[in-house]
C-alpha cells in the first residue's frame, strides 16, 4: 500500500484519499460459488480527490466464506476486473496518485492477497464501423470496408457518480470521442450500463439472459451517434487476459427453447478455465430498437480469439495497477448485424447485452410453455394408443356377450 500514510482501514481504501462511498447491502438468493447460500451486495463509487470524471465502480459480494469483486472503470479504455477470494474480509485497496500516474503497479490491490482464487480481467479497447453496402451473406466473413476504428482510450466519459441507480443496483458510463472532427459524435454516445443483482431472475427487456447474484451485467449501447456509411455495421474489440500461454475458450450452447429471446436459440461463453472459473455469457444476438423486439434483432459474430502480441493494445491503468505488466493477451471481435438488416441506419440505436461472473455459468432449463408442448406431444400418441386398447376391449366385450339364437 504505498503512498499511504495510515493504514487502510473499512473497505480497503488509504485514508488520506477522499472517497464517496455509496453502499446498499441487501440479501441474496443462493448461488453455489464455493457453497455459499447467502451473500450481500454492493455498489461503492470511488472518486479521486481531484473530482474529475475518473471514475471506478466496486461491486462487492460477499458470502459466508467467500467474496467477489467486480471493479469497473472508465480510466483509459472501459475495462473491469473480476476477482474471487476463499474470505468474506477480502477488501479492495485504491491508490488514486499512484493509479493515474504513468506506472500504476501496485495502485489496486485485494487483501490478503493469498485468498485469491480467480482473477482476471476484460478491456473494451476499440470501437469499429464497416461499410456493409457492397457485401452479401456469401461473405459473411467480412463485414465490410473497415473505417478507421474508435480507440475507446480517447473517449471523454461521464462522471458515473450521479448515473447510480440504487432501485436497480446499476450504473451508467456514457462517453463520447475527445476528438470528434467529423461532428459523427454530436448527439450520439456510446453507453456502457452496469448492473448487479440481489437475486436470480431474467430482465423484461430481450435477450432476457438468466442472471444470478454472482454475476454482473453489461448492457453496451450506441446512441445517436452519425454513421461514415448508408448501411454502416459496428463491432467491438474485446480484450482479455490469458491463461499461461493459451487464450481462453469459447463455447456454444444450443437448446429447443426460443421464449426467452425469440429465434434465438444459441448461448455463446468465454470460458478462463481454472477452478472457480470466471465466464463471460451472452446470446448471439443485438437489437437496432430499444423494445428490443424480435423485429429489430441483428446477428451478433464472434472472431476466435487470438493473440494480440503483433500489435499494441491500449493500456487499461487497472489492469496494470492490478496485475502488472502484462503480454499475454488475447482478443476477440463482436460484429453487430448484416448488410441485409435490420441494422443501426434503422433508428441509429445499437444494443448487445452480456454477463461476467465466477462459478458455474447459469443453464437455461426448459421454459413451461415448451414443457406443455413437449408433454402434448409425447402424451398424444399415448392418450391414443390407450383409447385405442379401450376400444377393442370394449368392442370384444360386447362380441362376447352376444348369444346366438338356435
Amino acid at each position: 500500500m504505498s503512498g499511504c500514510e495510515e493504514p487502510c482501514r473499512g473497505w480497503g481504501h488509504c485514508a488520506p484519499s477522499p472517497v464517496l462511498l455509496l453502499s446498499l447491502l441487501l440479501t441474496t438468493a443462493p448461488f453455489g460459488l464455493l457453497g455459499e447460500e447467502t451473500r450481500q451486495v454492493s455498489l461503492e463509487v470511488i472518486s479521486d480527490w481531484l473530482d474529475a470524471p475518473q471514475n471506478l465502480l466496486h461491486v462487492r459480494a460477499v458470502g459466508t466464506n467467500s467474496t467477489l469483486h467486480y471493479v469497473w472503470s472508465s480510466l483509459g479504455p472501459p475495462a473491469v476486473l473480476l476477482v474471487a477470494t476463499n474470505t468474506p474480509y477480502s477488501t479492495l485497496s485504491v491508490n488514486w496518485s499512484l493509479l493515474i500516474s504513468s506506472d500504476p503497479d501496485g495502485a489496486l490491490m485485494v487483501h490478503p492477497k493469498d485468498s485469491i482464487q480467480f482473477s482476471s480481467a476484460l478491456v473494451f479497447t476499440r470501437l469499429f464501423e464497416f461499410d456493409s453496402t457492397n457485401t452479401s451473406d456469401a461473405a459473411a466473413d467480412s463485414p465490410g470496408k473497415s473505417y478507421p476504428p474508435y480507440s475507446l482510450a480517447e473517449f471523454f466519459w461521464n462522471n458515473i457518480t450521479d448515473s447510480l441507480d440504487p432501485a436497480t443496483l446499476s450504473v451508467t458510463f456514457q462517453g463520447h470521442p475527445i476528438h470528434d472532427p467529423t461532428g459523427a459524435f454530436a448527439n450520439g454516445s456510446l453507453i456502457f450500463r452496469v448492473q448487479a443483482f440481489s437475486r436470480s431472475g431474467r430482465p423484461f427487456q430481450p435477450p432476457r439472459l438468466l442472471h444470478t447474484a454472482d454475476t454482473c451485467q453489461l448492457e453496451v449501447a450506441l446512441v445517436g451517434a452519425s454513421p461514415r456509411g448508408n448501411r454502416s455495421l459496428f463491432g467491438l474489440e474485446v480484450a482479455t487476459l490469458g491463461q499461461g500461454p493459451d487464450c481462453p475458450s469459447v463455447q456454444e450452447q444450443h437448446s429447443i427453447d426460443d421464449e426467452y429471446a425469440p429465434a434465438v436459440f444459441q448461448l455463446d461463453q468465454l470460458l478462463w478455465g481454472s477452478l472457480p472459473s470466471g465466464f463471460m455469457q451472452w446470446r448471439p444476438v443485438a437489437f437496432s430498437q430499444k423494445q428490443g423486439s424480435r423485429e429489430s434483432a441483428m446477428p451478433c459474430q464472434v472472431s476466435p480469439l487470438y493473440p494480440t502480441l503483433a500489435y499494441v493494445l491500449p493500456q487499461s491503468p487497472i489492469v496494470r495497477a492490478f496485475f502488472g505488466p502484462q503480454s499475454n493477451f488475447c482478443a476477440f471481435n463482436l460484429t453487430f448485424g448484416a448488410s441485409t438488416g435490420p441494422g443501426y441506419w434503422d433508428q441509429h440505436y445499437l444494443s448487445w447485452s452480456m454477463l461476467l461472473g465466477v462459478g458455474t455459468p447459469p443453464v437455461d432449463a426448459l421454459s413451461p410453455l415448451v414443457l406443455g408442448i413437449m408433454a402434448v406431444a409425447l402424451g398424444a400418441p399415448g392418450l391414443m394408443l390407450l383409447a385405442g386398447g379401450l376400444f377393442l376391449l370394449l368392442s370384444h366385450k360386447r362380441h362376447s356377450e352376444y348369444q346366438l339364437i338356435n
